[in-house]
């Protein structure tokens, strides 16, 4: 499990985060919703080990997170983290010679589900690709845990189709716990189990996404409109 517990980051004069307190369950899939600016990338940051509350804990498992905690965590930045002049084949021996949770085995796999070669080079392909390209580099690690911030975010349909795809496949219900960062909540309502609504740093709304739904008679979609165009929550 994952929890925040009043948790507030400042930056500058802006704040991400502003007394968060929320809870990612262990072996679900979380659909951490709201606009750009509401604290997800911020927080997932924090779970990676890459940001640190000015106030407030992260606890990942009762831990604070640390090298130690970082070795179970895949994380997916929504910046085009790739060097360019790496074919796709280089930036994955880059990748694992960090993680030894690395699986050749899933690579090789997805890199024939996600039509992808090992001698592409980076700078020349599709800003498409280079988002399967992302999604191959973080699936073909066996991590406890995925954080995935906007993975959808500006791709085609059929790229989305297909990263969608890769999430299901790979998914160890009950053993691994991805959380999925996203503004464009319709392609995944129907994969989620848990949902966090950010708004102004805060976890405004949080639950079982089916419970939600029949307590609300809402789809996610219709919710979220309601979290944030009244503040009804």
């Amino acid at each position: 499990m994952i929890g925040f517990q009043e948790v507030t980051k400042q930056f500058g004069s802006t704040r991400a985060l502003d007394q968060a307190t929320m809870v990612f369950p262990k072996g679900k899939i979380t659909g951490f919703l709201g606009p750009n600016g509401s604290g997800k990338s911020t927080s997932l940051k924090m779970i990676a080990g890459l940001n640190r509350p000015d106030s407030g804990s992260v606890l990942i498992d009762g831990h604070r997170p640390s090298v130690e905690t970082k070795k179970d965590i895949a994380y997916l930045p929504e910046i085009d983290h790739l060097y360019p002049w790496m074919t796709i084949g280089e930036a994955a021996d880059f990748t694992k010679s960090f993680y030894e949770d690395w699986d050749h085995n899933k690579y090789m796999e997805l890199m024939d589900f996600l039509q992808l070669e090992p001698s592409m080079p980076i700078k020349k392909i599709s800003k498409g690709m280079r988002a399967k390209a992302k999604l191959l580099l973080t699936f073909s690690r066996d991590a406890k845990i995925v954080l995935l911030d906007e993975p959808l975010s500006g791709i085609d349909i059929l790229t989305r189709e297909q990263i969608i795809q890769t999430i299901i496949r790979d998914y160890r219900a009950g053993e691994q716990s991805i959380i999925i960062s996203t503004h464009e909540i319709q392609e995944i309502e129907g994969l989620i189990d848990e949902v966090i609504f950010m708004d102004r740093g805060r976890a405004v709304l949080q639950g079982e996404a089916e419970i939600l739904r029949s307590e609300r008679n809402k789809s996610l979609v219709e919710l979220m409109k309601e979290v944030y165009h009244h503040g009804n929550f």
